[in-house]
C-alpha cells in the first residue's frame, strides 16, 4: 500500500507537468476562430461552422443500450499500477465535481450552460495511477453497431483527458443523466467535439501508444478540435 501510495504521488507531479500546450496538433500557432466573447478558456463562445440550439438533439450508432444502474460498471485498466472496476455504488462514493460547460457536435450544434455532475477524469486516473509510459486514452461504451459485436470507442491524449473540465457524468441539469444521452454514465470533453465523450461509458484503458476509436478510423478528426474546424482527417 505504501508503494502505492508514493506511485499516484508521483503521477499526480507528473500530471502537473500536463498541460493542453503539450498536446502538439498541426493548429499550433494558429489562432482559434468562431464568434462570440471569450469564454472561460479564452476562445471565442461559438465554434467556427457551429450555430447554437436550445434543445440537445440525440446522435448514436443506433445503439440505445439500457444499462440498470445496479448492473452499470466501470472498468479502469491498462498501463496503471492499480487497476479496479467500480460499481455504481463504488463511482458514486469518489470525489464528485459540478461544472457548467459547453457542447460542441461535430455536426454544426452546439448547446450552451450545460449543467453537468460527475467524477473529473483525473480523479478516475489518479485512483488507477497509470505508469510512466501511459501516455493516450482509450474510452469504451456499452454500445454496439447494429448487428455487430464491435463497440464504440474513442481516443484522446491523456493530457487532454485530465483537464479540469472532462468529466463522467451521471446529472444533467440537476436531474439523472437521460438513457438517450449516455445515461447512466457519460464522459464529456467540452474543448474538444462531443464525440470524443464516450456515451454508456464502461472501460477506460491507458496506453503507451495511440489507438484510433470508431469515428477516428472512419473518417474523423484525431484531434477535434472545435475552434479549427478540425472534423475530418
Amino acid at each position: 500500500m505504501d508503494d502505492l501510495v508514493q506511485r499516484r504521488l508521483r503521477y499526480i507531479e507528473r500530471q502537473k507537468q500536463l498541460h493542453k500546450d503539450a498536446v502538439k496538433v498541426v493548429f499550433d500557432g494558429l489562432s482559434p476562430v468562431g464568434s462570440g466573447a471569450p469564454n472561460r478558456d479564452g476562445m471565442p463562445r461559438l465554434p467556427v461552422d457551429q450555430h447554437e440550439v436550445r434543445n440537445w438533439p440525440v446522435l448514436d450508432l443506433g445503439d440505445v443500450p439500457e444499462v440498470p444502474i445496479e448492473q452499470w460498471q466501470l472498468e479502469i485498466g491498462g498501463l496503471v499500477h492499480n487497476p479496479v472496476t467500480l460499481s455504481w455504488a463504488d463511482f458514486l462514493a469518489l470525489p464528485q465535481a459540478d461544472d457548467v460547460s459547453d457542447f460542441h457536435c461535430v455536426t454544426t450544434w452546439s448547446r450552451f450552460d450545460n449543467h453537468w455532475r460527475g467524477v473529473r477524469f483525473k480523479t478516475l486516473a489518479e485512483l488507477a495511477v497509470p505508469n510512466d509510459d501511459a501516455r493516450h486514452v482509450r474510452c469504451t461504451g456499452y454500445d454496439h453497431m447494429p448487428g455487430t459485436p464491435i463497440p464504440y470507442t474513442t481516443n484522446l491524449p491523456l493530457a487532454r483527458a485530465v483537464e479540469d473540465d472532462v468529466l463522467l457524468v451521471h446529472r444533467w441539469q440537476g436531474q439523472p443523466l437521460p438513457r438517450e444521452h449516455g445515461g447512466p454514465v457519460r464522459m464529456i470533453t467540452p474543448k474538444l467535439y462531443a464525440w470524443k465523450g464516450t456515451k454508456w461509458i464502461r472501460k477506460v484503458e491507458f496506453l503507451e501508444h495511440d489507438q484510433k476509436g470508431f469515428w477516428e478510423i472512419r473518417g474523423y478528426s484525431n484531434s477535434a478540435e472545435p475552434w479549427f474546424n478540425d472534423r475530418y482527417s
